[in-house]
Formats: C-alpha cells, structure tokens, sequence
C-alpha cells in the first residue's frame, strides 16, 4: 500500500521490551535461559501457586540504573510495582507485575543518527521493570494451542520514547540506536530472533501544521527492523488512505504479516482503567539510594557515542567509517582486537572489516561473533599486505582460503608460494620481455596513447601471477616505457 499525499504527517512512538541478561527470572530463582525444553524453567512462583511470593532479583536494578544512566534520565529512587490485569491462557496469575506510575527510569534522550546524517535527539518518556508472559503455540498441535510457560516471569525493561519520530527509517535509526546501547551496556544480548529485542510500533497521522494528534494504532511485537520499517510504512499508508476515503481511525492494536505485508486488526486498545492497575501488595516500594547510583554510575562502560568519537580521534577514521563500527559493539570489539594485532593502519583494518569479512558474514548469515577468521587471524593478514609481503589481490585469496580453512595467513602464504615478487631484477627482466613481445602497443604508448600503462601493467601482473609488487611495477614500468 503507497500513497503520494503530501499532506499528510506521521507521528511515532515506540515501546520497546528489551529482556534483561539476568541469570534468573524477576521475581523467582528459576533460569531465564532461552532454548529449554516447554515448561521446564518454570516453578511455583512462575506458575502462580498458592501461597507462593515474588521476591524482586537485584540483579534487574543495576541494569535499569544503568540504562537510566547512559539516557541522562532521571532515576527512581523510589518505584512501586503494580499489578496490570488481562486474562491470557500463557498468564497463569491472571495479572502482570509491572511499573506504573511509579517507574525507576524517568524522562531522559537517545542521541540518534539517522540513515542519511542528520542528528535528532528522541526524547526518552520512561522505563519500567516488568515480568514477561508465557507463549500459546498455535501451531504445535492439531486444533488446539499449546503454552510455554518458560518465559512467564523473564524479566524485561519496557523503554517508551515520546512521539518524536516521524518516519519509519527514522523509527529503525533509533531503534538501531537503542539496541547498540543496551548491548554496550550489557543488559541484553539483543538477539531479534529470541525474542531479547521486541517493539511495538503506536503509529497515527495528521494533517501537516496539526499540533493535535491523530488516533493511534499500536502494532505489537516486531521483532526485525527490516519488518518495523515495512510495517511502519503499510499502516501510516493505510490510515491516510481511511481517512482520505472520509473514514475514521480506531484505536486498536494490530499485527503485522511480512508475508502478506500488511497490517490487521487483532483487538481494540485497551487503556490504562482498563487493566485496573492497582500497587501489588505483595511487593514493597523499591528504594534505590544515591550511593547505589552512585555505585552504578562507576562500572559505567563506554558508550556507542563516546567509542564513535573516540574513534575518529584516536585512529583518525572518518565519522562513516565509525558509525558503521560503532552501530555493534562485537563488530567494534573485532575491528580493535584485529588492530591491536596488525602493522597495518586503521583505516585499511576498518575497510576489511566493514567490506570483505562484512560481505562474507552476510552472504553466509553469519553474525561477526561466528567469524571463521578471527580478529588475531585478520590482523596477521594485513600485516602480511603491510610489509609488502603479499599484495592487495593475492592478500583477497588468502583471505577466502583462510575463510574456508581455518588457517593461519602464514601458513597459506608460506605453503602456495604467494609471497610477493619485490626483486627489482627479476621485474625488470619480466618488462623487457613484455615490451619486446609488444612493440605495437609500445609504440602507440610511446606516441602519447597513456591509457595503454594500464595495458602494461595488466602483462606484469599476468606474468608473474599476481605476485609482483604493484607499487614497484607502476614505478619501473613509468622508467622503462619513457626510456
């Protein structure tokens, strides 16, 4: 669904469940790994027995500060947990603990960099400690939905922005931004496909020059950001094309098919009255002193914005070259590791980073944590291209053989004979032998027709296998074609 109307502005706001990397769940001992059997991490608190009672892991609090902290937001020293109530078969309380007025993470901002450069800064409305729900699986059985309750009680951080987005590629910049933060900081693994990164989209429209808002409607749970961005797209589409057409917007929560890309109604919009929310009796407000901010605030790691600059300071990279490093922390991990072990400069370290070894993990699905070359091995390779040892073009086959092998540049180097030809004497030799088997071309060359040294170059090249030095042929190819 498109539209060209220019009429028309989108208003954005995104609810992101980001879940934490605790060892166990919120409020019982019980794991919070991924990947277990169907209902095997689930234990009496988590299943809602009588008489059992919450009891609040620590852990989740330092992780909170934490991101509170790097968003410049203001932090809670006193927040209530609350219990939302709905009626789900994979909620087996009948009710959610979660934070609502009364949350550890205030009002803060996100410094984002959108696609095409500019800088916004995205207002932060909140963040809250909440216990995640079970699973139904609707295809697991013949006619009838299975629940996982594994995941009842993980325990997630809700992150709400303000409305302050305004297209849906600026909607991924920032939650591209986002999810770099959380894994910098270390309280996430942000895996999309697990489930650790989850977002809902409240997307609504209006007439340009408007200050009053449209009618939202909140699509849930989408788990990519190529699929937000398309789903973003479809529904501000959709909602100018309702109310072009003289129709009205409901409020409702819908899904998301990136099969059928579309959006469709799954239910309609609660509000707050709606899930009576009321302080979970029994949980205590939870106290958070100055001295464990303070606490918090030293074990501090650097931030995606703070590693960016430092960056373009420290190794003199282009403020591209280090968004693109910087935009995953393993990615900046490699690039610093595999310096930290080469003679080449920084710039060529981050060109094979981004391009050859980027273009490889892609084409193989691969993230850069499953690397077969690892950050040791590529900087041993660019130091074998830094001495002169191999050249670019041979430098690239080693590289795919170190790929598909395992082994170290060395080695490869070392057993096919790749070394690069530096003997001033034997190229020379081969550039005689070239011209004289070339008088034509030479003396068209020699005639003013320039263009053919590339010609020359390609012979040399071709005659000793790629292995001869590139620089040392231009250089005495330019003093034995003007001879």
């Amino acid at each position: 669904m498109t539209t060209t109307s220019s009429e028309w502005e989108s208003v954005i706001g995104l609810e992101v469940h980001v879940q934490l990397a605790t060892k166990a769940k919120l409020f019982s001992g019980a794991s919070a790994h991924y990947g277990a059997k169907p209902n095997s991490q689930a234990c009496a608190v988590d299943l809602a027995f009588p008489g059992v009672l919450p009891v609040l892991n620590r852990e989740v609090l330092t992780m909170a500060v934490r991101f509170g902290l790097s968003v410049n937001a203001h932090i809670g020293k006193r927040s209530i947990f609350a219990r939302k109530n709905y009626f789900y078969p994979d909620l087996p309380k009948g009710y959610q603990i979660t934070q609502f007025e009364h949350p550890i993470v205030g009002r803060g901002t996100l410094p984002v960099i959108t696609e095409d450069g500019r800088n916004l800064s995205i207002g932060i409305t909140r963040a809250h400690l909440e216990e995640d729900a079970g699973k139904s699986l609707h295809d697991a059985f013949n006619s009838m939905t299975g629940v996982d309750l594994n995941r009842a009680g993980v325990p997630l951080l809700e992150i709400v922005s303000e409305p302050e987005l305004r297209s849906a590629s600026d909607a991924v910049a920032y939650l591209k931004t986002l999810h770099a933060l959380v894994c910098y900081l270390q309280i996430c693994d942000g895996n999309l496909q697990e489930g650790s990164f989850r977002c809902d989209a409240n997307v609504s429209v209006r007439k340009k020059g408007d200050p009053k808002f449209g009618t939202r409607a909140e699509i849930k749970n989408v788990n990519s950001f190529r699929f937000v961005e398309k789903a973003i797209e479809y529904e501000i589409a959709r909602q100018i094309q309702v109310l072009e057409q003289g129709g009205t917007i409901v409020q409702e929560t819908r899904l998301y098919d990136s099969v059928k890309n579309e959006t469709r109604s799954m239910r309609s919009k609660e509000n707050a009255n709606d899930y009576r929310y009321f302080p979970d009796p029994d949980l205590l407000p939870v106290e958070v002193s100055q001295a464990f901010i303070d606490e918090v605030a030293s074990t501090m790691p650097e931030l995606p914005w703070q590693k960016r600059l430092r960056l373009q300071q420290e190794y003199a990279l282009s403020e591209y070259d280090a968004n693109v490093l910087t935009s995953n922390k393993a990615l900046c991990d490699f690039f610093e590791e595999a310096l930290a072990h080469t003679k080449a400069s920084a710039k060529i370290t981050a060109n094979w980073v981004m391009g050859d070894l980027s273009a490889l993990l892609n084409k193989n699905n691969l993230s850069i944590e499953q690397s077969p070359i690892s950050a040791h091995a590529l900087g041993g390779l660019l130091s074998q291209l830094a001495d002169n040892i191999i050249s670019g073009k041979i430098a690239k086959t080693v590289f795919e053989k170190m790929w598909s092998s395992g082994e170290e540049a060395s080695l490869i180097i070392e057993r096919e004979g790749l070394v690069q030809e530096n003997d001033s004497a034997a190229l020379e030799k081969v550039i005689d032998e070239i011209m004289v088997a070339n008088p034509s071309q030479l003396a068209e060359y020699r005639s003013g027709k320039d263009r053919l040294f590339g010609y020359f170059v390609g012979l040399v090249m071709k005659q000793t296998a790629g292995k001869a030095n590139p620089a040392q042929v231009n250089e005495l190819l330019k003093k034995k074609l003007a001879a």
